[in-house]
């Protein structure tokens, strides 16, 4: 598990191309912003996450499947793997970002990745989440 990359992958790196080609600049995998999101736009307080289907669980996927051995060991560090993911959504739209998820499935077809970054980052909608709701947009 040692060579599996967790940033600069070939879905993260589709989307950046993408986006930077759609004319949008972002800074990558901020420190300080909880899960170290792989694209941040700052100035609109937005940003986008590229999950792979397996090691992220994207339900309904062909990819979400356990390896044939050590299933429970697999079970266990995927589902936990989700349960992060939850977290640092929670605590990113605590704090007021809003938050996309792509899947790796999903960079297969980047023309709809395109419309949907695009609407997600265009979207100047600034009313405030109700309180005690996630708010953001977070795909899953």
């Amino acid at each position: 598990m040692s060579r599996i990359r967790s940033k600069d992958t070939r879905p993260e790196m589709a989307v950046r191309r993408l986006v930077h080609g759609m004319g949008y600049r972002y800074r990558l995998h901020a420190k300080e912003l909880p899960g170290r999101p792989d694209l941040v736009f700052r100035p609109r307080r937005k940003v986008i996450f590229v999950h792979g289907c397996f090691w992220h669980r994207h339900a309904g996927c062909p990819a979400d499947r356990l390896p044939g051995t050590r299933r429970e060991y697999w079970r266990e560090k995927l589902n936990g793997n989700v349960r992060r993911d939850r977290r640092n959504v929670l605590a990113l739209t605590d704090m007021g970002w809003k938050v996309l998820v792509i899947w790796e499935c999903e960079t297969k077809k980047l023309d709809r990745v395109s419309e949907t970054v695009r609407a997600f980052l265009d979207d100047t909608d600034t009313v405030e989440p109700p309180s005690g709701g996630t708010g953001g947009v977070h795909r899953a």
